[in-house]
């Protein structure tokens, strides 16, 4: 019989299908068989999101020597050209890829260990129950955004306040926007998935215990068993040459350095630069700020960007011995690695919190779309972790120079609430490490997945064969 195999039912972005890859890798390394991965690939809808797919599929196909993760492209289909809102087109595009994905796991030659869909998959729960499939859902945020999700029904707000089990009275404010509107088909789109997840035999979640103790115990009683693996992170070595990024860190001090990235897709308009540079220069911190350009037409992704363009005259002259502008990507783990960095300003994308939380970097939050600002919130109001940061979302989330002079210092300097943070980043540093060594309890949660998977795998099959023969 051949080897059992996990399949893997991501979206195409890379905040989705990465993590997910790297979650499912730890079936891998901690599996006592020989455990393979099929992924199932649903073109993208744009040739900018195809191009990074298939680009990432390719590094991935190289990277896997032992031939144990299997890349399996879905049919093409026409794409509705009528849907406007993000969360309307995935949820509707995932539907219309369900009798390709029921035909792609009916004719697989191995045993199916289970099906590991994004959250925005859950048409697919109709898949496993029909082929008696263990199912799991991968949820690519935190515990927080799932107990939100999972409590869209029945939240409680006063005041302005929505309850959700574990946190402190959050603010409505704070809510992802397709959450604050109850009319919008996106909200519908939330709560139609929130209701399936209960179908699924278990919840993956990008967290660790130690991290959201408080969350993960009140919503325990209310969802199918919950998987914390957390923190799923790429670490791949140290590139041989340094980045120039690097190297200018190589010179400043140690935790002198506060880093400003705003992820794959933040980028700021000219005036809001112009105020950025004038609270960085105010404050007088060493700072490394990444700072790219606004997307082309008809992209999405930020460009180069022309610094004489958007910086006030004569910034670069003035700020050369304190702060470097980077106007490309950057390394940001490697950034965050860096013994000089002591601060991150960061757009709240869970994935950047958990690179500055693994190594100990404390954070002031500047939150940009999706759930980032309920991030923010969590962050500061329940881990602790972040200095506060005022900003006016119905401006575009504009921040005032003064208001991120302020939060810079706060977040370097020598206050009692700077200190507060930086010593609780420390502790989430230990806390994360701890969770993924052997016996910790990210590892113990993959351990347990896999032996819950592991037996029903005799009986999947048969199942599966049978509808293979139909």
């Amino acid at each position: 019989m051949a080897n059992p195999t996990f399949v893997l039912r991501p979206i195409w972005g890379t905040g989705h299908l990465m993590p997910m890859l790297q979650a499912c890798r730890r079936l891998l390394c901690q599996s006592s068989s020989n455990l393979s991965l099929t992924v199932l690939i649903m073109r993208p809808p744009t040739s900018e999101a195809e191009a990074e797919v298939a680009d990432l599929v390719h590094r991935e196909k190289e990277a896997d020597i032992h031939g144990m993760i299997h890349f399996h492209n879905l049919p093409t289909i026409e794409y509705p050209s009528n849907l406007l809102e993000m969360d309307d087109y995935i949820s509707e595009l995932v539907q219309l890829y369900v009798p390709h994905v029921r035909a792609a796991i009916a004719t697989l030659a191995a045993p199916v260990a289970g099906v590991v869909i994004d959250f925005f998959c859950t048409a697919v729960l109709d898949i496993c129950h029909d082929l008696a499939i263990p199912s799991y859902v991968y949820f690519a945020a935190n515990a927080s955004t799932f107990a939100l999700l999972l409590h869209l029904e029945s939240d409680k707000e006063m005041e302005g306040m929505v309850d959700v089990p574990g946190l402190p009275p959050v603010p409505r404010s704070s809510l992802p926007l397709p959450l604050q509107d109850k009319t919008s088909m996106s909200y519908k789109w939330f709560v139609y998935h929130s209701r399936r997840y209960m179908e699924a035999n278990g919840i993956i979640i990008n967290t660790a215990a130690e991290l959201e103790p408080a969350v993960l115990a009140a919503i325990a009683d209310h969802a199918p068993t919950i998987y914390p693996i957390g923190p799923v992170l790429s670490l791949k070595p140290p590139a041989e040459e340094p980045h120039e990024c690097v190297r200018w860190l190589d010179s400043q001090p140690p935790a002198s350095v506060v880093l400003l990235c705003f992820g794959s897709m933040g980028s700021f308009s000219a005036p809001q630069v112009s105020e950025m540079a004038r609270g960085l220069e105010r404050s007088g911190q060493r700072f490394l700020w990444v700072l790219r350009g606004p997307p082309a037409a008809g992209e999405v992704h930020p460009t180069e960007a022309n610094l004489e363009e958007l910086l006030p005259e004569g910034f670069l002259e003035r700020t050369k011995r304190k702060g470097l502008v980077w106007p490309r990507m950057a390394p940001q783990k490697e950034i965050l690695a860096h013994p000089a960095v002591g601060g991150f300003v960061t757009h709240c994308g869970w994935n950047s919190v958990l690179e500055s939380l693994w190594f100990g970097v404390p954070m002031a939050p500047w939150p940009l779309y999706a759930e980032q600002h309920f991030n923010a919130f969590t962050l500061v109001s329940d881990l602790g972790v972040a200095v506060a940061m005022k900003m006016d979302r119905e401006r575009d989330n504009w921040v005032d120079s003064r208001e991120l002079e302020r939060a810079v210092n706060c977040l370097m300097g020598s206050s009692d609430v700077g200190m507060k943070v930086r010593k609780k980043a420390i502790a989430m540093k230990d806390a994360c490490r701890k969770a993924l060594e052997k016996g910790g309890s990210s590892y113990s949660a993959v351990q347990s997945l896999y032996a819950r998977a592991a037996g029903h795998q005799i009986e999947t099959q048969v199942i599966v064969e049978e509808a293979g023969q139909i």
